[in-house]
């Protein structure tokens, strides 16, 4: 899907129109931050204080959608959870779509745009035990809250959202090369199967959905979790092993310090962590089909040079395949461990026995 040319060719005269739409006064000086997506400033009000203007991408979210971002945001500030969330605009900027919004959400020319208070601090590098377990506290505050409520438009991160969507929509661009196309289906519906057993049973809820470091600011008064674009209603673990990705041991111990610091406030069952490898391999899925629904756009195309290479392919199909050996590895040993079915009783299932992970 290509942008719009409105879209496309948003300026600073929009952001500065936007900044005043909120009842703020721009200097006039306006930067443009970097961002694939969606279209982004940072604009200098009259004060010397900043603010940053977000253009969300048409066709994207609905307003109803967006409305859910900004209403879990502002739930989680009333919880004093530290959050970046936008502000208030005037009546004569607000979306038509506003309801209950708190009156965040405005539209230009057919495109909505939030502004927001601009968030010192610095990515950080590497997280220290302590870190670790702030965090580990500070997330399962934030899970508190989205189980609190559902979101009105926002997507379930099930079997078919994270895993077979993308899937198609690789399959209908034409972009997967002959000579590993047919081993990356069976892959990734493999993972999808995979998972949709793991799933039954685990709680639901409102989740950052793309909790990563690069999302987290660190600064004098502590973390501050930004981008919660792509939140959706997922099990709780997606958010823990973004933030914690690593496979090998020092990964899973990191884990599990935040974990233990987790379950103080929030339950976490261990056989959650069964759903990670397949939430591993369905961001490879999102991060591919993101990339070929917005290939026709120049950025994308000097962005990843290397997309749609059979070297690449032929490396992401090597790496689902991976992942899905130890699940089906799993899942024999649960059959060969299960005790034989009593008599009319029904046959036992790999659903049975998920939790052995």
């Amino acid at each position: 899907m290509v942008a719009t040319p409105r879209f496309q060719s948003l300026g600073p005269e929009a952001a500065l129109e936007a900044v005043e739409a909120a009842g703020l006064r721009p200097s006039g000086h306006c930067a443009v931050l970097r961002c694939l997506e969606n279209r982004v400033y940072d604009v200098r009000l009259e004060d010397g204080s900043h603010v940053v203007v977000k253009f969300y991408r048409p066709g994207r979210w609905s307003g109803a959608a967006l409305l859910d971002e900004h209403r879990f945001l502002l739930d989680l500030r009333e919880a004093e959870i530290p959050v970046c969330a936008p502000l208030a605009l005037s009546r004569a900027a607000q979306s038509a779509e506003r309801a209950g919004s708190g009156d965040t959400l405005g539209e230009i020319g057919g495109i909505h745009f939030a502004v927001w208070p601009r968030t010192g601090g610095r990515e950080p590098d590497e997280l220290s035990d302590e870190q670790l377990a702030m965090l580990g506290r500070l997330l399962a505050r934030i899970h508190d809250v989205g189980a609190a409520r559902g979101p009105a438009d926002r997507p379930v991160l099930d079997a078919e959202r994270a895993l077979r969507e993308p899937l198609e929509t690789l399959s209908s661009a034409g972009i997967l090369p002959a000579a590993c196309a047919a081993r990356y289906r069976r892959a990734v519906l493999g993972l999808a199967e995979a998972y949709e057993a793991r799933l039954a049973g685990v709680p639901l809820l409102r989740i950052h959905g793309d909790c990563h470091l690069g999302n987290l600011l660190s600064g004098r008064e502590g973390f501050f979790f930004l981008d919660f674009d792509d939140f959706v209603v997922g099990p709780a673990v997606h958010d823990v092993w973004v933030l914690v990705p690593g496979r090998d041991a020092e990964g899973n111990r990191q884990r599990g310090v935040l974990l233990d610091a987790y379950r103080q406030l929030r339950d976490f069952e261990p056989r959650w962590l069964g759903l990670v490898e397949p939430l591993r391999a369905a961001r490879f899925l999102k991060i591919s089909s993101w990339i070929a629904r917005r290939w026709d756009e120049p950025f994308f195309r000097s962005t990843f040079p290397h997309f749609g290479t059979e070297l690449y392919w032929e490396r992401e199909t090597c790496e689902l395949e991976e992942q899905l050996a130890p699940l089906r590895a799993s899942s024999a040993s649960a059959r060969e461990a299960a005790p034989a079915a009593e008599p009319g009783g029904g046959e036992l299932t790999n659903k049975d026995f998920f939790w052995d992970l």
